[in-house]
């Protein structure tokens, strides 16, 4: 149990910490507005939704908060916001969630200390961010620690497909084979991305190649 006054610093430092936050991403968005502005545009279901998978993504249940796909389908019902924008919010609400969790707040001091904060955020929000909290903020606090030591990224899927290019600026009848590859990778702040490139049949082939030699050796461990 902790006592009054540990109480009242946990909240100072929490309080510091949040008006920073809001206040540092204040005019980093795509039209100059607050964090809290772009959270009022999002559907509570689809906020909701977002909170799930970041507070998933801090108990190491998922890789990454894929906000590519969310937003798609934000966009798809109606409300206008990009992609940079959700993921700042994301990261946003990442690093609150992570942050009550070094701090061991319990739900009450967490809606409390946003309040008393000056973020303004929307009644909706606050009403997710409290039940998503009441649910699982106990288990982030037990795997913070854990996941305060990763520092990279982490892989997701790969795909590949074949391709052949037909034509260019230079020879009319191409017909060079080649293959895309897509890796979706997790970066170490939870957002999911895509990168792609591509080979050269000798290329995939040493790609390949590579892949086995990796399976055998851990074969063997």
């Amino acid at each position: 149990m902790h006592d009054g006054l540990g109480i009242s610093q946990r909240k100072i430092r929490f309080i510091t910490v949040i008006l920073q936050v809001f206040s540092s991403y204040r005019y980093c968005f795509s039209d100059g507005g607050g964090a809290a502005d772009k959270i009022r545009l999002i559907p509570q279901d689809f906020f909701a939704e977002l909170c799930e998978q970041i507070i998933q993504h801090l108990n190491h249940k998922i890789p990454g908060v894929n906000t590519a796909e969310l937003c798609q389908r934000i966009q798809t019902s109606g409300v206008e916001i990009n992609i940079g924008d959700l993921a700042k919010i994301a990261n946003i609400l990442s690093f609150l969630f992570s942050t009550a969790a070094r701090n061991n707040l319990s739900t009450d001091e967490l809606v409390t200390t946003l309040g008393s904060a000056g973020s303004t955020l929307p009644k909706h929000a606050v009403q997710v961010i409290r039940h998503v909290w009441n649910e699982q903020g106990k288990a982030i606090a037990v795997s913070e620690d854990a996941r305060s030591m990763a520092t990279v990224g982490q892989f997701v899927d790969l795909k590949w497909k074949l391709g052949v290019a037909m034509s260019s600026d230079t020879c009319r009848s191409l017909k060079y084979p080649y293959v895309t590859v897509t890796l979706t990778v997790a970066d170490p702040s939870g957002q999911i991305t895509d990168k792609s490139f591509e080979m050269t049949i000798p290329q995939f082939k040493n790609f390949f190649r590579q892949f086995k030699e990796m399976a055998s050796v851990l074969e063997t461990v």
